[in-house]
């Protein structure tokens, strides 16, 4: 059986990610391509249940101890992930390793290098949508700031490290566009992609 695609969606706070992972998934199946929406951080799961206390200013954490939960609750959801795209259904993420390494560098002020270690081994994206949109524009979304790293300076930083983080597999795509302009954008991506990697063993993130 084919495998199903690894498909990331990624952006800073408030760039429509959600809305676009939610279109995406419906645009596959009804297609007749088997698609599943997943979320980062999973809150949920025992270590999201943290980082959710975290991210609603419940509680304080040292920064590279957040860092280390976010990819550990990416961690624990690998072998389910890994069952689901080998089972030929492909995965549409709401953010996924590089916001983890893009947010770890503003808040712990370590390199790149750094912030990317956890997550080396974590199954490879087969396409990252880079969703990049105005700073000023974010901060008018709504429930803009309702959160620890919803501050204009912070995203502005984000956004820069998320581009620094850029690979092959990613595509930048104007957010700011009507939203079914940029739906149509990425769907023509996703099943391009869909098609490539039928075949393909699930490649490691970072080797």
């Amino acid at each position: 059986m084919s495998r199903g695609a690894l498909l990331v969606l990624e952006g800073c706070d408030r760039a429509g990610k959600s809305t676009q992972v939610k279109k995406l998934v419906q645009a596959l199946n009804d297609l007749g391509i088997p698609a599943q929406e997943r979320r980062f951080p999973d809150r949920s799961t025992t270590i999201g249940t943290v980082i959710d206390q975290f991210l609603s200013n419940k509680n304080d954490l040292p920064p590279e101890t957040v860092h280390l939960l976010f990819s550990a609750n990416r961690w624990e959801c690998v072998a389910h992930m890994q069952k689901t795209l080998e089972a030929g259904t492909t995965l549409v993420v709401d953010r996924y390793a590089a916001s983890g390494a893009a947010y770890a560098a503003v808040s712990t002020k370590k390199d790149l290098f750094w912030c990317k270690e956890p997550d080396r081994g974590l199954p490879a994206p087969d396409f990252v949508g880079f969703l990049t949109i105005d700073n000023n524009v974010l901060a008018t979304r709504g429930g803009w700031a309702n959160e620890r790293f919803e501050k204009q300076e912070f995203q502005k930083i984000v956004a820069e490290n998320f581009l620094k983080l850029k690979e092959d597999t990613w595509k930048v795509i104007q957010a700011d566009q009507e939203v079914d302009v940029v739906h149509n954008q990425i769907l023509k991506e996703a099943l391009r992609v869909i098609k490539d990697v039928e075949g393909q063993p699930i490649k490691k993130l970072y080797e």
